[in-house]
């Protein structure tokens, strides 16, 4: 039997959730030149909503990269974070915010920011499509959160459960066959 995919987060409210943080940061950042770091592979689709709602007036000196840091393990953090790919771009000087698709333990959040302090970001801020309402490992900042969730294994919109439902367009909670929730 298949797992059930209960949608939570539509495709509309997710676009619409995206323009109004794009055009915040956008008013906010105060550099010509921001640069959006989006964590793969989850935060993909987010990042580009966020750049497609990015006011045009902005849009010509915003760039964005993307960082590959590894902590799960099927459906648990593996408590341990490993850099996979780092920037291209040099933060040295720059207005930097990262782009996450889920906040949770705040484990990669965490290490992903004394990175990236470490680099001498003139600024440096944490953009969440989903911030779960849990106890943290870590306490992280989150300067613009998409929408805050309670404590469900989410698929869609970037993220995966085992590499699989990440292309749907909305956000959906995973039901396994038994009713439960992956752990």
């Amino acid at each position: 039997m298949e797992p059930r995919i209960v949608p939570l987060i539509v495709r509309e409210s997710i676009e619409e959730r995206a323009a109004a943080m794009a055009h915040a940061m956008a008013v906010e950042c105060a550099s010509e030149r921001p640069l959006l770091v989006g964590l793969l592979n989850g935060a993909a689709p987010f990042l580009m909503a966020l750049v497609r709602h990015w006011p045009a007036a902005g849009q010509a000196g915003l760039e964005y990269d993307f960082i590959d840091v590894k902590s799960y393990v099927g459906t648990q953090s593996s408590g341990h974070v490993e850099l996979v790919k780092d920037t291209r771009v040099d933060l040295a000087g720059r207005d930097v915010i990262v782009v996450e698709d889920i906040v949770d333990t705040g484990l990669t959040l965490h290490h992903v920011l004394a990175l990236f302090k470490d680099k001498n970001p003139k600024s440096l801020k944490v953009c969440s499509l989903l911030k779960k309402r849990v106890e943290r490992l870590h306490e992280v900042p989150v300067d613009y959160c998409g929408f805050e969730i309670d404590d469900l294994f989410v698929v869609g919109f970037g993220l995966d459960f085992d590499g699989i439902y990440r292309s749907l367009n909305y956000i959906a909670v995973l039901e396994l066959p038994d009713g439960k929730e992956p752990e």
